[in-house]
């Protein structure tokens, strides 16, 4: 049977609600994407069936840093893994507010991998 490698990334682009310098700066960026990276897992049936791929996620975040919304931006080709990424941030409810206190989204890759 194929071993699983799980690899978990932060493309190094906050977006749309916040100036990505301050964010970047300061690690907000790289620790939410740990965060989200924590909450990681190849379901089984997406092992199963050989599924694998990168899905980018948007995740957008209050200046109280709640989660507002959760947005598939690239998709893998498998419905299971896909489902799995919007999934991955929900699981946490909070994240540490972004910097200035001012509403911030952060695009994070996450990647399937069978070898």
């Amino acid at each position: 049977m194929n071993s699983v490698k799980g690899v978990f990334g932060l493309l190094a682009a906050l977006a749309a609600l916040a100036a990505a310098g301050p964010a970047h700066a300061n690690g907000w960026g790289d620790k939410v994407a740990q965060m989200i990276g924590a909450q990681y897992s190849y379901p089984r049936s997406a092992q199963i069936r050989g599924d694998q791929g990168t899905a980018k996620i948007r995740v957008s975040v209050s200046a109280d840093g709640k989660i507002t919304n959760v947005e598939l931006v690239q998709p893998t080709g498998s419905e299971i893994l896909d489902r799995e990424a919007v999934r991955m941030p929900s699981k946490l409810g909070q994240l540490p507010p972004p910097p200035g206190a001012k509403p911030a989204a952060l695009i994070v890759p996450i990647t399937w991998k069978l070898s």
